[in-house]
């Protein structure tokens, strides 16, 4: 009888944690390198489990990936770990109970640092090993995300007709951190061809049971769960998992009831805990039939305050104008408030504020925005950087935005730590730009980073960056068709100081239904081109007019007069092709953009009289 004609008489008992007895004895470093280096102590640790009453155990192959063993210099390593693993628990098993190759999830918070093309090799190399070791049915477990985890599931399927269990990860109860529905998903797991389906980690018995309590039986194939122990506490530099063996005894019956057939555990558990469970389950009789609860989360849209037009709906249907002008340095914005005010009567659409760009503490830009909103009617568009926060951070400062009634907003990467005024300081970057870009396109479907409902939708209008200054344009635009993809509305550019770059750069994109804000930042003396030029990533500068500003010497009144010009002839290049330009201000020096601002006005009003002239 194999393993799925057992789930079809009787629950099965699953094995506990590997990794928290390993913890608990001292070890800490990589632990699937034991199966080769300290054999017995696997074994030993899989014996404990039948002991116990574990009818299925799994190999000691959870990490046993390229990815996650060169962290340790061992990706040569890979066949042989996992070759190894087999063996050991086919030893220690003896007859006795099933062996699941088990093969860990990849991707956590930030996707593309492992992509899916990535996902794919490391996935193959490691299941090949595991199937001709000769393992019993294959594990896929602790995948947060379920792109990697159907990715994955339908190699498996094609590969092998043994039996696949397929167990997502949650961070809330009943939804997993894309915003899909636990019980949806299982279902999509299931017509898949995954036997078995259900959960692991992160959770611990008590909200893994509120999770399935939503889900129905499946259809064809049989439900599973290993939670944790219990929410780790951190003592003393290590994890304590605090809850005990009888906890999981009182909870094994309620797993049962919904319709579990496959219960083991996850972090913290050890043999004591699957002791107790199969203690609870010594009929194992399976329930056939249960009610299904149905939760709905109420999510609104504000109502109470209408939204603005959005940026790229502006740039779709006239010139709009936007302006960046960098929150100061120093406490004190009287300047910067002059400024804001100047830019706003010349006509602009929106005033841009970085997030502390080159990665130099300034006043934090959504104070700013607050101020400028209420005090002088004007429409902040607030960067977001992912260097400074982590992940609940950017998810308590887009809450807060919204709660501000800031609805314009730019994801970018963020200039690293490094090359500020405190490079010891450290670049966060839990999330990409694109991860960025898709988190705030959740939270305008009401739903955070982890699937849980924010009980509004938030109204933010995205913006991204575009860097045209590189040798390769196909490939930066390639990003910004990626960045599309993840929900982006609209793009601004880095400064371009060409001309032809313009017009490549429209030749490029004009395949595109996504409006682009075309960046130009007027020069100031030729010490500031040559920085700009030479210093400061994804600005380039020609030859051309470096040497123009470089002849206007040490006069600044020359030299912020040909700024100006050579500003003016790229807008005139972009002004028939794009109808968004966005104009960056070179050291609170609003003076100049206003007068760029005027010189577009004035430009639109002669074109429009040209064309009433001319009928």
């Amino acid at each position: 009888m194999g393993l799925l004609d057992e789930l079809k008489e009787r629950i099965l008992i699953a094995d506990g944690a590997m990794g928290t007895l390993l913890y608990s004895h001292g070890i800490d470093r990589c632990f699937e390198e034991l199966n080769l280096s300290n054999p017995d102590e696997i074994v030993h640790i899989h014996e404990a489990y039948i002991a116990a009453g574990a009818d299925v155990i799994q190999t000691n192959t959870y990490g046993a990936n390229y990815v996650k063993l060169a962290r340790y210099g061992l990706e040569d390593e890979v066949p042989a770990i996992n070759r190894a693993a087999v063996r050991l628990a086919r030893q220690a098993a003896n007859g006795r109970a099933y062996v699941l190759g088990t093969i860990g999830g990849l991707r956590t918070l930030n996707k593309s640092v492992v992509t899916l093309e990535e996902v794919k090799r490391t996935f193959r190399e490691q299941l090949f090993v595991l199937l001709a070791e000769g393992v019993d049915g294959v594990l896929l477990e602790t995948y947060y995300d379920l792109e990697e985890l159907e990715t994955v599931l339908a190699i498996a399927r094609k590969e092998t007709d043994l039996p696949i269990i397929a167990h997502v990860s949650l961070h809330e109860v009943g939804v997993l951190q894309d915003g899909t529905p636990l019980a949806d998903a299982l279902i999509r797991l299931e017509a898949l061809g995954a036997d078995v389906v259900g959960l692991n980690c992160r959770l611990g018995p008590y909200h893994m049971l509120r999770s399935l309590e939503e889900v129905p039986l499946p259809k064809q194939a049989f439900l599973s769960a290993y939670p944790n122990a219990s929410l780790p506490d951190y003592r003393d530099g290590r994890l304590v998992y605090e809850t005990n063996a009888e906890y999981f005894e009182e909870t094994a019956k309620a797993f049962r009831d919904q319709g579990v057939r496959l219960i083991g555990g996850c972090c913290g558990t050890t043999p004591k805990h699957i002791e107790a469970m199969a203690k609870a389950l010594a009929d194992r009789t399976p329930v056939t039939e249960k009610t299904v609860k149905r939760r709905t989360a109420s999510v609104s849209v504000q109502a109470d305050r209408p939204a603005p037009t959005p940026l790229p709906e502006l740039a779709r249907t006239y010139r709009s104008v936007i302006v960046e002008l960098d929150p100061p340095k120093q406490l004190g914005i009287d300047k910067f408030l002059a400024g804001a005010k100047a830019l706003h009567d010349a006509g602009i659409d929106a005033l841009t504020l970085a997030d502390n760009s080159l990665a130099t503490p300034r006043i934090s830009n959504a104070a700013v925005a607050t101020i400028i909103k209420e005090q002088l009617g004007i429409r902040p568009l607030v960067h977001i950087t992912c260097r400074d926060r982590n992940l609940i951070g950017l998810q308590s400062h887009l809450m807060g935005l919204h709660t501000l009634g800031i609805t314009d907003v730019l994801a970018i990467t963020g200039d690293p730590s490094k090359i500020g005024d405190f490079p010891g300081a450290t670049s966060v970057y839990d999330l990409s730009s694109f991860d960025l870009i898709r988190l705030i396109r959740q939270f305008n479907e009401g739903l955070s980073y982890s699937g849980k409902p924010l009980g509004q939708k938030t109204n933010f209008s995205i913006g991204a960056a575009f860097n045209p200054n590189v040798r390769h344009l196909d490939k930066a635009v390639e990003r910004m068709e990626k960045k599309i993809q993840c929900g982006a509305h609209y793009f601004l550019t880095q400064p371009i100081y060409s001309e032809e770059k313009i017009v490549e750069v429209y030749e490029a994109t004009k395949h595109l239904d996504t409006p682009i804000y075309i960046g130009i930042m007027p020069l100031v003396s030729a010490r500031n081109a040559d920085f700009l030029h030479h210093e400061v990533p994804g600005i380039t500068l020609s030859d051309e007019i470096r040497a123009r500003m470089a002849a206007c010497g040490s006069d600044p009144v020359q030299a912020a007069k040909e700024g100006i010009a050579i500003a003016k002839s790229l807008i005139d290049a972009a002004f028939d092709l794009f109808n968004g330009i966005y104009l960056i201000t070179p050291f609170l020096r609003y003076d100049m953009t206003v007068e760029l601002v005027r010189y577009i006005h004035e430009k639109e009003a002669a074109a429009k009289e040209r064309k009433v002239v001319h009928g």
